[in-house]
């Protein structure tokens, strides 16, 4: 796992991201995620090419789960990424979004 990473957090009710600066390149590793009731939909993780395969984005994830468990919402795995580090820890299934079938 790669040291830990200064996480930035925005949140503008209906949609939001957390956001880590990477040394050497263009653009921050993120994951933006938008509201659906109690939810937060994650759609979308990116990390840049410099950084790939270190655990910046799981420890995006993690950010993002820890803030489902502080303030009391669920989560939607819609990203393959996310959907992919629910199903690798079992222990989060308390806190993923209850789908329609």
């Amino acid at each position: 796992m790669a040291e830990r990473i200064a996480i930035t957090r925005t949140d503008e009710t209906t949609h939001g991201a957390y956001r880590a600066e990477v040394p050497g390149a263009a653009r921050p590793a993120e994951l933006t995620w938008v509201a659906s009731g109690n939810a937060r939909v994650a759609e979308h993780t990116f990390v840049p090419p410099e950084a790939r395969g270190g655990g910046v984005a799981m420890q995006l994830v993690e950010a993002l789960v820890a803030d489902a468990r502080e303030h009391g919402f669920t989560i939607e795995p819609q990203c393959s990424y996310v959907a992919a580090a629910f199903c690798r820890n079992p222990d989060w299934a308390d806190i993923r979004a209850k789908t329609a079938s």
